[in-house]
């Protein structure tokens, strides 16, 4: 089962360190690096359910069959700036 309550420690610090790490990458570099980010975190998570859960929630069709269901039934994840970004 997918964890999609808060659960990050020092949300705001990874949040900076990702944003850090993409600093001096061209476009392509940047895709790549957030393929390569997510590969490996899906080899830690292991458990396919899991895995093809995530992939459903990140392109907003969790509990959908069908490529064709109204945007308005889709679920997802709504973003939450840091709080850094706030002030």
């Amino acid at each position: 089962m997918l964890n999609t309550q808060p659960h990050l420690q020092a949300c705001d610090d990874f949040y900076e360190a990702l944003i850090n790490a993409h600093q001096g990458l061209s476009t392509a570099e940047s895709h790549a690096m957030n393929a390569r980010l997510v590969l490996l975190l899906a080899n830690h998570i292991g458990e396919q359910a899991t895995l093809c859960d995530a992939l459903r929630l990140a392109r907003g069709t969790v509990g959908l069959n069908t490529a064709t269901a109204n945007a308005a039934d889709r679920q997802a994840i709504t973003p939450v700036l840091p709080s850094h970004a706030m002030a």
